[in-house]
């Protein structure tokens, strides 16, 4: 699979994956399946250990993504973000020809084609080798969607959203009282915690920051689900 460094946040399908290299921390991002799902795939500098976030489609392109040879990384742990069919068709086959252990929300566990290994609740830490993500409940796209959070010590946070934020606005939600209980999750456990420039990663489409976003919010809630 080729690879770029030049990241920007916009990946295509069939097209290279892009990395973005932290202090302790690269992160990899690949569009697959119909649904240009984004994956995105952690390693820590240090230890070499990975993790992938929604292991959406094509489990040969993410098989590429991670690699073949001797040097690549060890996959780890597989997060699913939350239960729609298009962020885990490939979750079995990834899991199981890498040996990673999966995880996810219990709200959203039951629809998944293997039974997580860890479930997650808001405020559960989980570790890449020596790097470590806060889980953050996200109520509203799913009744179990998550958030993983990296607060790198050498910069500004990343979020990794899921379909629950996105440039432009939240998820898609199914009721006024879903939209209600997304924009009160995006507004107290995401603007309302984390400054502007954290950058968030979307589970499609291209990345953005809060900053960016942020002077949208009153606006997103008049315009309802």
């Amino acid at each position: 699979m080729e690879l770029v460094d030049d990241y920007t946040g916009h990946v295509s399908p069939d097209g290279p994956a892009a990395r973005r290299t932290l202090p302790a921390l690269t992160v990899t991002k690949v569009s697959v399946g119909p649904m240009d799902n984004n994956a995105y795939l952690l390693t820590c500098r240090a230890t070499r250990q990975s993790l992938l976030i929604d292991a959406a489609n094509d489990p040969a392109r993410l098989s590429d993504l991670i690699g073949h040879g001797p040097d690549r990384p060890t996959l780890r742990t597989i997060v699913t973000t939350h239960q729609h069919a298009d962020h885990w068709q490939a979750l079995g086959a990834v899991a199981g020809a890498f040996g990673a252990e999966t995880v996810a929300h219990p709200l959203d566990a039951d629809p998944l084609p293997v039974p997580p290994d860890h479930l997650v609740e808001h405020g559960a830490r989980i570790t890449v080798g020596e790097c470590e993500l806060e889980v953050i409940h996200l109520r509203g796209h799913t009744p179990g969607s998550i958030a993983l959070l990296y607060r790198d010590p050498s910069g500004h946070p990343h979020l990794f959203t899921g379909d629950s934020l996105f440039p432009g606005g939240p998820g898609r939600t199914t009721s006024p009282e879903n939209f209600t209980s997304l924009m009160d999750d995006l507004e107290a456990r995401v603007f309302g915690e984390l400054p502007d420039e954290t950058w968030f990663y979307p589970g499609h489409g291209d990345d953005s920051t809060l900053g960016a976003e942020r002077p949208k919010l009153a606006e997103w809630r008049e315009r309802g689900w």
